[in-house]
């Protein structure tokens, strides 16, 4: 085996595919998941390859629903383009990981949302976090990367010394609300795999994870902002409503409800006005991902499916 393999951990019954970043004179390789927020090690021996496999079964299945849920997304905001002026929220998404902020932007632009990326470590975020609110002026904040409880920790009982970022993720939402205290400035998600939800929530921060302690899925935060950025500033969004199209939902994820980032401007069409006749439904309608987009993958710099809409 060697660095760039993608390999599945046979002790964890191969449920996550994992690529090899780097492997220690021990025999042991470290490991980065390609659909789940995850760092791990496992020794040589209890890896196995997996060749031109970019999925577990169980993240195939995954993946066939974010393609449903992105063009369920898609055929909402064809529905709002009849407003001939709106403008959603902005995203400033800031990321421990430059590989999982590729895969974020590549969706936001799949699923129309206006972002901007930062690949900033961990432990510099809360350093970094207000420079940034400056210079881009977001709407709605992500604070991510890698988090986890160290093996020996007892779970929601110990501090928050037992979790590798949370930490930083809690310093930068203090920050952050130091420029911009309220959610109508601005909206905040923060936090990544196990990290204590709650002491994140209590920092500020209007979603957080992971309060069940599980991985999260790398793209969880993007469908939680989508939900955000498309829902209109007058209306309050449902906890519901803002993790339904999430992978990991309540159990990796929460917070409260807050008001939307969408504005619609004038002259206006009510919503109300359009009739969602089956030629009106044939002429929005998205097509599904095929064979042939999944020839592009590596085009993107990460091995998950995307289509250009």
């Amino acid at each position: 085996m060697k660095v760039g393999d993608y390999v599945v951990r046979q002790s964890y019954n191969k449920d996550v595919l994992f690529i090899i970043i780097s492997i220690t004179k021990l025999h042991t390789a470290q490991l980065k998941g390609i659909s789940y927020r995850i760092l791990a090690d496992a020794p040589l021996s209890d890896l196995e390859l997996v060749g031109n496999m970019r999925f577990t079964t169980p993240e195939s299945s995954i993946m066939e629903m974010i393609a449903q849920n992105i063009e369920d997304i898609l055929m909402q905001h064809k529905i709002a383009d009849t407003t001939q002026m709106h403008k959603a929220g902005k995203v400033l998404h800031i990321d421990g990981d430059p590989f999982y902020l590729n895969v974020c932007l590549r969706y936001y632009e799949a699923l129309e949302v206006s972002a901007v990326g930062e690949n900033i470590p961990e432990s510099m975020q809360p350093k970094k976090v207000k420079e940034l609110i400056e210079l881009h002026n977001p709407d709605i904040l992500v604070l991510t990367g890698h988090d986890s409880i160290h093996k020996h920790a007892q779970v929601r009982e110990d501090g928050i010394e037992n979790y590798r970022n949370t930490k930083y993720y809690i310093e930068a939402v203090k920050e952050a609300r130091k420029i911009r205290p309220t959610s109508n400035q601005l909206v905040i998600y923060a936090g990544a795999c196990q990290s204590h939800f709650e002491e994140i929530l209590s920092a500020g921060a209007d979603y957080a994870s992971s309060p069940s302690r599980v991985l999260i899925h790398a793209l969880d935060p993007a469908f939680i902002v989508e939900r955000v950025a498309y829902c209109p500033f007058n209306q309050v969004l449902s906890l519901d409503e803002a993790l339904k199209y999430t992978i990991t939902k309540f159990e990796g994820l929460g917070g409260y409800e807050n008001l939307g980032k969408f504005k619609r401007g004038g002259p206006l069409k009510k919503l109300d006005d359009v009739v969602l006749t089956p030629e009106v439904l044939e002429d929005i309608k998205i097509e599904n991902y095929t064979e042939i987009d999944r020839s592009n993958r590596n085009q993107i710099g990460n091995s998950m499916p995307i289509k250009t809409w």
